[in-house]
């Protein structure tokens, strides 16, 4: 089931998986993070299954910008991630009972907005899973973004349009524009996260366009409760090119 909650600005779409969302569940809810020109439908089948498979509900958000959620509000900056993890905290507040556990599933953005909320907001997150998440710039994340910009710009992204609307072009350049600038080039939040102390499950494909495992072996070194896995034969989207492998991974974990 989707809906849309509104928070102080603006309103977001969310996606419903299961029941179990008050007081009287004891269960956590699974929080999905999506990447950097996500959406709710570019998931495809794996929360569902993913809840199926753990028997836990879950909630799906689209980020401000995205999918059926309203469009970007500014231009975005160096700390645009920092703002959508306090976005992140308000929607939670709207969703979920005060104390409500919660555990953290991030592809790519998505991922990292999952590592900056535990540093954060801890209070009520049981563990964090990242796919694919960065936590520094590398050359290898800037030398994969003009291919995309040039496959973009010729048309062959244009499912894109499809899912975010007229909302494509400003979504797509921000994310291009952001991550190629020579202010971010010093983006880091490495430090930053050491302050997450719950267990981590940092998974990535070994021949990601966007990262190396230095990202994996960052984000062990500043939480040492994490656990990393790399995947063969698998590039930026480890949760859909090995999606059996990823939910056996992520369900081993939060037993």
């Amino acid at each position: 089931m989707e809906k849309r909650i509104q928070l102080s600005k603006y309103s977001l779409n969310v996606q419903f998986i299961g029941t179990e969302f008050s007081d009287e569940s004891s269960k956590p809810v699974l929080i999905f993070l999506h990447e950097a020109l996500g959406s709710i439908i570019q998931w495809k089948l794996f929360p569902v299954q993913l809840c199926q498979k753990t028997q836990l509900p879950g909630i799906v958000i689209e980020r401000s910008g995205h999918g059926k959620s309203d469009p970007l509000q500014h231009p975005r900056t160096k700390n645009y991630l920092h703002e959508y993890t306090y976005e992140l905290h308000e929607a939670l507040r709207e969703l979920l009972p005060l104390k409500k556990k919660i555990i953290l599933i991030g592809h790519s953005d998505g991922g990292t907005i999952a590592l900056l909320y535990g540093s954060l907001f801890p209070e009520n997150l049981q563990k964090t899973i990242t796919i694919a998440a960065h936590t520094f710039v590398e050359p290898e994340t800037v030398n994969g973004i003009p291919p995309t910009v040039t496959a973009y710009e010729h048309g062959k992204l244009d499912g894109l349009k499809h899912i975010h609307g007229e909302k494509t072009d400003a979504l797509f350049y921000s994310w291009a524009n952001t991550w190629l600038s020579d202010e971010f080039y010093s983006w880091d939040i490495r430090q930053e996260i050491s302050g997450l102390h719950c267990s981590v499950l940092a998974i990535q494909g070994q021949n990601d366009q966007y990262g190396t495992v230095l990202q994996l072996e960052s984000i062990r070194e500043a939480i040492p409760t994490t656990q990393i896995a790399v995947l063969a034969d698998c590039a930026h989207h480890p949760h859909l090119e090995k999606q059996s492998e990823v939910i056996e991974l992520v369900a081993g974990f939060l037993k």
